[in-house]
Protein backbone atom coordinates (compact mmCIF):
# COMPACT_ATOMS: atom_id res chain seq x y z
CA UNK A 1 0.00 0.00 0.00
CA UNK A 2 1.86 3.33 -1.00
CA UNK A 3 2.60 5.84 1.67
CA UNK A 4 1.61 8.92 0.15
CA UNK A 5 0.08 11.63 1.95
CA UNK A 6 -3.07 13.11 0.70
CA UNK A 7 -1.50 16.24 -0.18
CA UNK A 8 1.16 14.01 -2.33
CA UNK A 9 -1.69 12.16 -3.95
CA UNK A 10 -3.30 15.04 -4.95
CA UNK A 11 -0.59 16.58 -6.54
CA UNK A 12 -0.25 12.83 -8.58
CA UNK A 13 -4.15 13.25 -9.99
CA UNK A 14 -3.50 16.94 -10.77
CA UNK A 15 -0.44 15.89 -13.36
CA UNK A 16 -3.60 14.16 -15.25
CA UNK A 17 -6.87 15.46 -14.03
CA UNK A 18 -7.86 18.88 -14.63
CA UNK A 19 -10.19 20.51 -11.59
CA UNK A 20 -12.55 18.51 -9.64
CA UNK A 21 -10.53 19.28 -6.15
CA UNK A 22 -13.41 18.07 -4.18
CA UNK A 23 -13.20 14.43 -5.82
CA UNK A 24 -9.65 14.36 -5.66
CA UNK A 25 -9.50 15.00 -1.90
CA UNK A 26 -12.25 12.29 -0.86
CA UNK A 27 -10.31 9.78 -2.94
CA UNK A 28 -7.18 10.72 -1.57
CA UNK A 29 -8.46 10.49 2.29
CA UNK A 30 -9.79 7.46 1.59
CA UNK A 31 -6.68 6.45 -0.03
CA UNK A 32 -4.81 7.09 3.40
CA UNK A 33 -7.26 5.42 5.25
CA UNK A 34 -6.48 2.20 3.79
CA UNK A 35 -2.45 2.45 4.92
CA UNK A 36 -3.70 4.20 8.40
CA UNK A 37 -5.98 1.00 8.42
CA UNK A 38 -3.17 -1.31 7.93
CA UNK A 39 -1.34 0.20 10.80
CA UNK A 40 -4.49 -0.83 13.35
CA UNK A 41 -4.14 -3.36 15.86
CA UNK A 42 -5.64 -6.81 14.67
CA UNK A 43 -9.01 -6.07 16.83
CA UNK A 44 -9.29 -3.01 15.99
CA UNK A 45 -8.98 -3.28 12.44
CA UNK A 46 -11.59 -5.28 12.45
CA UNK A 47 -14.00 -2.53 13.76
CA UNK A 48 -13.19 -0.04 10.96
CA UNK A 49 -14.30 -0.38 7.46
CA UNK A 50 -13.76 1.29 4.42
CA UNK A 51 -16.16 5.41 3.93
CA UNK A 52 -17.67 4.33 0.22
CA UNK A 53 -17.88 7.18 -2.14
CA UNK A 54 -20.59 8.50 -4.45
CA UNK A 55 -19.31 10.62 -6.93
CA UNK A 56 -22.24 12.71 -8.74
CA UNK A 57 -21.94 14.67 -12.20
CA UNK A 58 -22.35 14.91 -15.31
CA UNK A 59 -20.57 12.96 -18.16
CA UNK A 60 -16.96 13.50 -19.14
CA UNK A 61 -16.02 15.50 -15.97
CA UNK A 62 -13.61 13.17 -14.55
CA UNK A 63 -15.17 10.72 -12.38
CA UNK A 64 -14.01 7.60 -14.20
CA UNK A 65 -10.56 8.76 -14.88
CA UNK A 66 -9.95 9.79 -10.98
CA UNK A 67 -10.93 6.16 -9.90
CA UNK A 68 -8.48 4.51 -12.59
CA UNK A 69 -5.92 6.64 -12.02
CA UNK A 70 -6.23 6.37 -7.77
CA UNK A 71 -6.08 2.68 -8.79
CA UNK A 72 -2.54 2.78 -10.61
CA UNK A 73 -1.55 5.04 -8.16
CA UNK A 74 -1.46 2.68 -5.38
CA UNK A 75 -1.00 -1.02 -7.56
CA UNK A 76 -4.26 -2.20 -6.04
CA UNK A 77 -6.62 -4.29 -7.91
CA UNK A 78 -9.02 -2.39 -9.57
CA UNK A 79 -12.26 -3.14 -11.69
CA UNK A 80 -14.73 -1.18 -13.25
CA UNK A 81 -18.18 -2.20 -14.15
CA UNK A 82 -21.28 -0.67 -15.54
CA UNK A 83 -24.55 -1.02 -12.94
CA UNK A 84 -26.75 -1.12 -16.29
CA UNK A 85 -25.56 -4.83 -17.61
CA UNK A 86 -26.38 -6.76 -13.78
CA UNK A 87 -29.76 -8.34 -13.12
CA UNK A 88 -31.24 -9.91 -10.20
CA UNK A 89 -30.59 -12.99 -9.81
CA UNK A 90 -33.26 -15.22 -11.14
CA UNK A 91 -32.81 -13.19 -14.57
CA UNK A 92 -30.91 -13.22 -17.85
CA UNK A 93 -27.82 -11.87 -17.24
CA UNK A 94 -24.70 -11.31 -14.66
CA UNK A 95 -25.49 -11.46 -11.28
CA UNK A 96 -23.59 -8.44 -8.92
CA UNK A 97 -21.44 -11.12 -7.37
CA UNK A 98 -19.52 -11.62 -10.68
CA UNK A 99 -18.12 -8.20 -9.73
CA UNK A 100 -16.41 -9.76 -6.99
CA UNK A 101 -14.93 -12.25 -9.58
CA UNK A 102 -13.87 -10.57 -11.59
CA UNK A 103 -11.73 -8.15 -8.79
CA UNK A 104 -10.27 -11.74 -8.04
CA UNK A 105 -8.71 -12.08 -11.59
CA UNK A 106 -7.44 -8.81 -11.74
CA UNK A 107 -5.65 -9.15 -8.54
CA UNK A 108 -4.34 -12.79 -9.48
CA UNK A 109 -2.94 -10.81 -12.68
CA UNK A 110 -1.54 -8.15 -10.80
CA UNK A 111 0.72 -10.36 -8.67
CA UNK A 112 1.42 -12.67 -11.52
CA UNK A 113 3.50 -9.98 -13.12
CA UNK A 114 5.11 -9.18 -10.04
CA UNK A 115 6.27 -12.15 -9.05
CA UNK A 116 7.16 -12.88 -12.98
CA UNK A 117 9.46 -9.73 -12.47
CA UNK A 118 10.91 -11.32 -9.83
CA UNK A 119 11.47 -14.74 -11.58
CA UNK A 120 12.44 -13.18 -14.92
CA UNK A 121 16.10 -12.85 -14.87
CA UNK A 122 16.60 -16.49 -13.55
CA UNK A 123 13.82 -17.87 -16.45
CA UNK A 124 16.01 -16.56 -19.19
CA UNK A 125 18.99 -18.19 -17.76
CA UNK A 126 17.52 -21.60 -18.03
CA UNK A 127 15.77 -20.79 -21.24
CA UNK A 128 19.19 -19.66 -22.75
CA UNK A 129 20.61 -23.33 -21.03
CA UNK A 130 17.97 -24.78 -22.46
CA UNK A 131 18.35 -23.22 -26.01
CA UNK A 132 22.15 -24.25 -25.81
CA UNK A 133 21.13 -27.84 -25.07
CA UNK A 134 18.78 -27.88 -28.04
CA UNK A 135 21.49 -26.00 -30.15
CA UNK A 136 24.28 -28.80 -29.31
CA UNK A 137 22.34 -31.92 -29.55
CA UNK A 138 21.69 -30.57 -33.22
CA UNK A 139 25.20 -30.14 -33.76
CA UNK A 140 26.33 -33.05 -32.15
CA UNK A 141 23.82 -35.27 -33.89
CA UNK A 142 25.65 -34.57 -37.43
CA UNK A 143 29.14 -35.57 -35.88
CA UNK A 144 28.60 -38.36 -33.41
CA UNK A 145 31.23 -40.94 -33.70
CA UNK A 146 31.46 -44.12 -31.81
CA UNK A 147 33.60 -44.67 -28.40
CA UNK A 148 36.37 -46.79 -29.28
CA UNK A 149 35.41 -49.68 -26.55
CA UNK A 150 38.48 -51.56 -24.65
CA UNK A 151 38.13 -55.01 -24.89
CA UNK A 152 38.40 -57.01 -21.75
CA UNK A 153 41.34 -59.58 -21.27
CA UNK A 154 42.53 -61.37 -18.59
CA UNK A 155 46.18 -61.07 -18.80
CA UNK A 156 46.70 -57.48 -18.30
CA UNK A 157 49.11 -56.63 -15.35
CA UNK A 158 47.98 -53.99 -12.99
CA UNK A 159 50.70 -51.39 -15.08
CA UNK A 160 48.35 -52.03 -17.30
CA UNK A 161 44.97 -51.05 -15.90
CA UNK A 162 46.64 -48.18 -14.23
CA UNK A 163 47.92 -46.53 -17.29
CA UNK A 164 44.34 -47.51 -19.54
CA UNK A 165 42.11 -46.10 -16.81
CA UNK A 166 44.61 -42.64 -16.52
CA UNK A 167 43.86 -43.24 -20.31
CA UNK A 168 40.82 -42.89 -20.13
CA UNK A 169 40.29 -39.97 -17.81
CA UNK A 170 42.20 -37.84 -19.59
CA UNK A 171 40.04 -38.63 -22.82
CA UNK A 172 36.75 -38.03 -20.92
CA UNK A 173 38.56 -34.54 -19.27
CA UNK A 174 39.45 -33.39 -22.76
CA UNK A 175 36.08 -34.42 -24.09
CA UNK A 176 34.23 -32.25 -21.21
CA UNK A 177 36.74 -29.77 -21.97
CA UNK A 178 35.97 -29.58 -25.40
CA UNK A 179 32.53 -29.48 -25.00
CA UNK A 180 32.76 -26.49 -22.56
CA UNK A 181 34.48 -24.75 -25.23
CA UNK A 182 32.24 -25.71 -27.70
CA UNK A 183 29.18 -24.56 -25.41
CA UNK A 184 30.37 -21.41 -24.60
CA UNK A 185 31.52 -20.67 -28.09
CA UNK A 186 27.75 -21.51 -29.09
CA UNK A 187 26.80 -19.03 -26.18
CA UNK A 188 28.50 -16.28 -27.54
CA UNK A 189 27.45 -16.61 -31.22
CA UNK A 190 23.97 -16.96 -29.36
CA UNK A 191 24.21 -13.45 -27.23
CA UNK A 192 25.13 -11.93 -30.67
CA UNK A 193 22.22 -12.86 -32.61
CA UNK A 194 24.09 -15.20 -35.06
CA UNK A 195 22.06 -18.31 -34.54
CA UNK A 196 18.41 -16.60 -34.81
CA UNK A 197 17.59 -18.30 -37.89
CA UNK A 198 18.68 -21.79 -36.97
CA UNK A 199 16.04 -23.74 -36.38
CA UNK A 200 15.97 -26.86 -33.42
CA UNK A 201 13.49 -29.11 -33.01
CA UNK A 202 11.20 -28.48 -29.42
CA UNK A 203 8.46 -30.27 -27.20
CA UNK A 204 5.56 -28.39 -27.16
CA UNK A 205 2.58 -28.89 -25.62
CA UNK A 206 -0.51 -28.22 -26.81
CA UNK A 207 -3.12 -26.15 -25.46
CA UNK A 208 -6.27 -27.42 -24.40
CA UNK A 209 -9.37 -25.71 -26.11
CA UNK A 210 -11.36 -24.49 -22.99
CA UNK A 211 -14.46 -26.16 -22.75
CA UNK A 212 -17.49 -23.35 -21.93
CA UNK A 213 -19.81 -24.98 -19.97
CA UNK A 214 -23.19 -22.50 -20.53
CA UNK A 215 -25.93 -22.41 -17.71
CA UNK A 216 -29.09 -20.10 -17.48
CA UNK A 217 -27.64 -17.99 -14.76
CA UNK A 218 -24.03 -17.75 -16.92
CA UNK A 219 -20.74 -19.02 -16.73
CA UNK A 220 -19.49 -16.60 -13.85
CA UNK A 221 -21.75 -18.75 -11.46
CA UNK A 222 -19.85 -21.92 -11.81
CA UNK A 223 -18.17 -22.21 -8.14
CA UNK A 224 -16.26 -24.85 -8.81
CA UNK A 225 -12.79 -24.11 -11.27
CA UNK A 226 -14.21 -26.90 -13.99
CA UNK A 227 -11.50 -25.76 -16.65
CA UNK A 228 -9.17 -26.44 -13.97
CA UNK A 229 -10.46 -29.63 -13.00
CA UNK A 230 -10.93 -31.04 -16.75
CA UNK A 231 -6.83 -29.97 -17.30
CA UNK A 232 -5.81 -32.08 -14.49
CA UNK A 233 -8.28 -35.05 -16.19
CA UNK A 234 -6.88 -34.77 -19.35
CA UNK A 235 -3.85 -36.32 -20.65
CA UNK A 236 -1.50 -33.29 -21.32
CA UNK A 237 -0.72 -33.48 -24.81
CA UNK A 238 2.85 -32.89 -26.46
CA UNK A 239 4.25 -32.47 -29.79
CA UNK A 240 7.69 -31.59 -31.59
CA UNK A 241 8.30 -28.58 -33.74
CA UNK A 242 10.76 -27.51 -35.39
CA UNK A 243 10.92 -23.45 -33.94
CA UNK A 244 13.80 -20.81 -35.11
CA UNK A 245 15.60 -19.60 -32.29
CA UNK A 246 14.16 -16.58 -32.02
CA UNK A 247 10.74 -18.31 -31.74
CA UNK A 248 12.25 -21.08 -29.62
CA UNK A 249 13.39 -18.70 -27.26
CA UNK A 250 10.69 -17.10 -26.03
CA UNK A 251 8.76 -20.62 -26.08
CA UNK A 252 11.29 -21.94 -23.22
CA UNK A 253 11.66 -18.33 -21.47
CA UNK A 254 7.37 -18.83 -20.92
CA UNK A 255 8.07 -22.37 -20.08
CA UNK A 256 10.70 -21.62 -17.59
CA UNK A 257 8.29 -18.60 -16.26
CA UNK A 258 5.56 -20.89 -15.69
CA UNK A 259 7.66 -23.64 -13.51
CA UNK A 260 9.07 -20.96 -11.20
CA UNK A 261 5.74 -19.60 -10.70
CA UNK A 262 4.03 -20.98 -7.03
CA UNK A 263 0.93 -20.82 -8.77
CA UNK A 264 -0.88 -21.60 -5.06
CA UNK A 265 1.12 -18.34 -3.08
CA UNK A 266 -0.23 -16.31 -5.95
CA UNK A 267 -3.62 -17.09 -5.84
CA UNK A 268 -3.10 -16.95 -1.90
CA UNK A 269 -1.81 -13.41 -2.25
CA UNK A 270 -3.79 -12.24 -4.71
CA UNK A 271 -7.07 -12.87 -2.41
CA UNK A 272 -6.11 -11.11 0.39
CA UNK A 273 -4.61 -7.94 -1.80
CA UNK A 274 -8.38 -8.14 -3.33
CA UNK A 275 -9.81 -8.31 0.40
CA UNK A 276 -6.98 -5.34 1.90
CA UNK A 277 -6.71 -2.90 -1.00
CA UNK A 278 -9.62 -4.07 -3.88
CA UNK A 279 -11.03 -1.34 -5.29
CA UNK A 280 -14.06 -1.56 -7.27
CA UNK A 281 -15.80 0.93 -9.02
CA UNK A 282 -19.54 0.90 -10.21
CA UNK A 283 -20.40 3.13 -12.81
CA UNK A 284 -23.61 4.37 -13.94
CA UNK A 285 -25.19 3.81 -10.59
CA UNK A 286 -28.04 6.14 -11.46
CA UNK A 287 -29.29 3.61 -13.83
CA UNK A 288 -31.01 1.24 -11.37
CA UNK A 289 -32.55 3.74 -9.50
CA UNK A 290 -36.07 4.17 -9.03
CA UNK A 291 -38.74 4.75 -7.21
CA UNK A 292 -39.74 1.57 -5.18
CA UNK A 293 -42.98 -0.11 -7.04
CA UNK A 294 -42.27 2.08 -9.89
CA UNK A 295 -40.16 -0.44 -12.17
CA UNK A 296 -42.25 -1.91 -14.62
CA UNK A 297 -41.54 -4.54 -17.66
CA UNK A 298 -37.58 -4.43 -18.86
CA UNK A 299 -36.65 -2.60 -15.82
CA UNK A 300 -38.49 -4.93 -13.26
CA UNK A 301 -34.93 -5.99 -12.04
CA UNK A 302 -33.65 -2.41 -10.67
CA UNK A 303 -34.15 -2.48 -7.43
CA UNK A 304 -33.26 -6.08 -7.27
CA UNK A 305 -29.87 -5.31 -8.35
CA UNK A 306 -29.53 -2.86 -5.58
CA UNK A 307 -30.48 -5.24 -3.18
CA UNK A 308 -28.10 -7.99 -4.65
CA UNK A 309 -25.26 -5.13 -4.16
CA UNK A 310 -26.26 -4.31 -0.36
CA UNK A 311 -24.63 -7.83 0.89
CA UNK A 312 -21.77 -6.91 -0.96
CA UNK A 313 -20.96 -3.63 -0.15
CA UNK A 314 -21.82 -3.83 3.37
CA UNK A 315 -19.61 -7.37 3.42
CA UNK A 316 -20.05 -10.93 2.85
CA UNK A 317 -18.38 -13.71 1.63
CA UNK A 318 -18.29 -14.60 -1.96
CA UNK A 319 -16.87 -17.88 -3.31
CA UNK A 320 -14.24 -17.78 -5.92
CA UNK A 321 -12.63 -19.88 -8.23
CA UNK A 322 -9.37 -19.51 -5.90
CA UNK A 323 -11.64 -19.90 -2.75
CA UNK A 324 -13.74 -17.65 -0.54
CA UNK A 325 -12.96 -13.87 -0.37
CA UNK A 326 -14.74 -11.85 2.08
CA UNK A 327 -15.58 -7.92 0.94
CA UNK A 328 -15.75 -6.05 3.91
CA UNK A 329 -12.85 -3.68 3.25
CA UNK A 330 -13.00 -3.28 -0.01
CA UNK A 331 -13.22 0.15 -1.47
CA UNK A 332 -16.52 0.65 -3.49
CA UNK A 333 -16.76 4.06 -5.40
CA UNK A 334 -20.45 4.45 -7.16
CA UNK A 335 -20.85 7.07 -9.78
CA UNK A 336 -23.56 8.64 -11.50
CA UNK A 337 -25.20 11.38 -13.55
CA UNK A 338 -28.22 11.77 -11.85
CA UNK A 339 -30.24 13.84 -14.92
CA UNK A 340 -33.22 11.78 -14.09
CA UNK A 341 -33.05 10.23 -11.23
CA UNK A 342 -31.66 11.38 -7.55
CA UNK A 343 -29.42 9.92 -5.05
CA UNK A 344 -32.79 9.76 -2.83
CA UNK A 345 -34.24 7.23 -5.11
CA UNK A 346 -31.49 4.88 -3.73
CA UNK A 347 -32.67 2.26 -1.28
CA UNK A 348 -32.01 3.97 2.04
CA UNK A 349 -29.80 0.97 3.02
CA UNK A 350 -27.62 1.40 -0.15
CA UNK A 351 -27.21 5.35 0.32
CA UNK A 352 -26.03 4.37 3.98
CA UNK A 353 -23.15 2.71 2.76
CA UNK A 354 -21.83 5.80 0.71
CA UNK A 355 -21.26 8.38 2.77
CA UNK A 356 -18.70 10.29 1.43
CA UNK A 357 -20.61 12.54 -0.93
CA UNK A 358 -18.60 14.17 -3.91
CA UNK A 359 -20.89 16.25 -6.57
CA UNK A 360 -18.32 17.14 -9.77
CA UNK A 361 -18.99 20.37 -11.42
CA UNK A 362 -19.33 20.75 -15.20
CA UNK A 363 -15.95 21.76 -17.37
CA UNK A 364 -15.68 25.54 -18.14
CA UNK A 365 -14.41 27.10 -20.85
CA UNK A 366 -11.59 27.64 -18.94
CA UNK A 367 -11.47 23.71 -17.69
CA UNK A 368 -11.47 22.64 -21.30
CA UNK A 369 -7.95 25.08 -21.97
CA UNK A 370 -6.29 23.66 -19.49
CA UNK A 371 -7.09 19.56 -20.45
CA UNK A 372 -5.82 20.58 -24.18
CA UNK A 373 -2.41 21.60 -22.50
CA UNK A 374 -2.10 20.92 -19.00
CA UNK A 375 -2.26 17.59 -18.36
CA UNK A 376 1.38 15.42 -18.83
CA UNK A 377 -0.49 12.94 -21.61
CA UNK A 378 -2.69 15.93 -22.97
CA UNK A 379 -4.59 15.77 -26.12
CA UNK A 380 -2.20 17.85 -28.21
CA UNK A 381 0.55 16.34 -27.42
CA UNK A 382 -1.65 13.00 -28.34
CA UNK A 383 -1.76 14.21 -31.74
CA UNK A 384 1.24 15.47 -32.26
CA UNK A 385 3.16 11.92 -31.43
CA UNK A 386 0.53 10.26 -33.62
CA UNK A 387 1.25 12.38 -36.60
CA UNK A 388 5.23 12.32 -35.91
CA UNK A 389 5.00 8.76 -36.74
CA UNK A 390 4.18 10.11 -40.51
CA UNK A 391 7.39 12.45 -40.22
CA UNK A 392 4.64 15.42 -39.65
CA UNK A 393 5.75 18.10 -37.11
CA UNK A 394 2.25 19.31 -36.05
CA UNK A 395 2.20 22.69 -33.91
CA UNK A 396 -0.55 24.80 -31.94
CA UNK A 397 -0.32 28.42 -31.38
CA UNK A 398 -2.23 29.47 -28.44
CA UNK A 399 -4.43 31.16 -30.09
CA UNK A 400 -5.39 28.17 -31.95
CA UNK A 401 -5.69 26.29 -28.83
CA UNK A 402 -8.27 28.93 -27.70
CA UNK A 403 -10.38 28.56 -30.35
CA UNK A 404 -10.52 25.11 -29.74
CA UNK A 405 -11.19 25.66 -26.14
CA UNK A 406 -14.29 28.20 -26.68
CA UNK A 407 -15.81 25.47 -30.23
CA UNK A 408 -15.92 22.64 -27.57
CA UNK A 409 -17.39 24.90 -24.83
CA UNK A 410 -19.72 26.40 -27.58
CA UNK A 411 -20.92 22.94 -28.62
CA UNK A 412 -21.55 21.48 -24.98
CA UNK A 413 -23.57 24.85 -24.26
CA UNK A 414 -25.67 24.46 -27.74
CA UNK A 415 -26.33 20.37 -28.02
CA UNK A 416 -25.52 17.61 -25.49
CA UNK A 417 -22.80 18.69 -22.83
CA UNK A 418 -20.82 15.73 -22.84
CA UNK A 419 -17.47 17.04 -21.19
CA UNK A 420 -14.05 16.45 -22.15
CA UNK A 421 -15.16 14.21 -24.69
CA UNK A 422 -16.09 16.78 -26.90
CA UNK A 423 -13.00 17.71 -27.52
CA UNK A 424 -12.25 14.79 -29.41
CA UNK A 425 -14.53 14.97 -31.69
CA UNK A 426 -13.79 18.91 -32.22
CA UNK A 427 -9.68 17.88 -32.64
CA UNK A 428 -10.56 14.65 -34.92
CA UNK A 429 -12.60 17.50 -37.00
CA UNK A 430 -9.75 19.61 -37.18
CA UNK A 431 -7.26 17.11 -38.24
CA UNK A 432 -9.14 15.28 -40.55
CA UNK A 433 -7.20 16.03 -43.67
CA UNK A 434 -3.91 16.56 -42.49
CA UNK A 435 -4.38 12.77 -40.53
CA UNK A 436 -5.26 11.41 -43.91
CA UNK A 437 -2.42 13.22 -46.18
CA UNK A 438 -0.12 13.00 -43.65
CA UNK A 439 1.87 10.24 -45.33
CA UNK A 440 1.79 11.95 -49.09
CA UNK A 441 2.82 15.25 -47.47
CA UNK A 442 5.25 17.44 -49.13
CA UNK A 443 5.59 19.81 -46.22
CA UNK A 444 6.54 18.49 -43.06
CA UNK A 445 5.56 21.04 -40.53
CA UNK A 446 1.60 21.97 -40.05
CA UNK A 447 0.89 25.19 -38.30
CA UNK A 448 -2.12 25.74 -36.58
CA UNK A 449 -3.39 29.04 -35.73
CA UNK A 450 -6.80 30.37 -35.31
CA UNK A 451 -7.77 30.84 -38.65
CA UNK A 452 -7.25 27.47 -39.70
CA UNK A 453 -9.47 26.63 -36.74
CA UNK A 454 -11.86 28.99 -37.54
CA UNK A 455 -11.82 27.87 -41.15
CA UNK A 456 -11.88 24.48 -40.17
CA UNK A 457 -14.74 24.15 -37.70
CA UNK A 458 -17.09 27.14 -39.25
CA UNK A 459 -19.80 24.73 -40.30
CA UNK A 460 -19.82 23.05 -37.05
CA UNK A 461 -20.22 26.77 -35.16
CA UNK A 462 -22.19 28.28 -37.57
CA UNK A 463 -24.83 25.70 -37.61
CA UNK A 464 -27.58 25.17 -34.64
CA UNK A 465 -28.33 21.40 -35.83
CA UNK A 466 -25.28 19.88 -35.23
CA UNK A 467 -26.51 16.75 -35.09
CA UNK A 468 -23.76 15.13 -37.30
CA UNK A 469 -20.76 15.90 -35.51
CA UNK A 470 -22.21 14.04 -31.77
CA UNK A 471 -20.40 10.93 -31.09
Amino acid sequence: MSELTPREIVRELDRHIVGQNDAKRAVAIALRNRWRWKQLAEEIQKEVTPKNILMIGPTGVGKTEITRRLATLTGAPFVKVEASKYTEVGYYGRDVESIVRDLVEAAVNLVRERKRKDVESEAKQRAEERLLDLLLHTSDVQNVEPTPTTPVTTDLTTTDSYESAQSMEAEARERAERQARTREKFRGMLEAGKLEDRTVELNVEQRQVPVQIMSNMGIEQMDLDMQGMLDRLMPKKARTRELKVSEARRALFEEEMEALLDQDAIQEEALRLAEDTGVIFIDEIDKVCGAEGGSRGADVSRQGVQRDLLPIVEGTTVQTRYGYLQTDHILFIAAGAFHKARPADMMPELQGRFPIRVELTELTRDDLLRILTEPSGSLIRQYQALLEADGVQLEFGQDAIEALADTAWQVNQSTQNIGARRLHTVLERLLEDVSFEAPDMKERRVQIDAAYVQERLAEITASEDLSQFIL
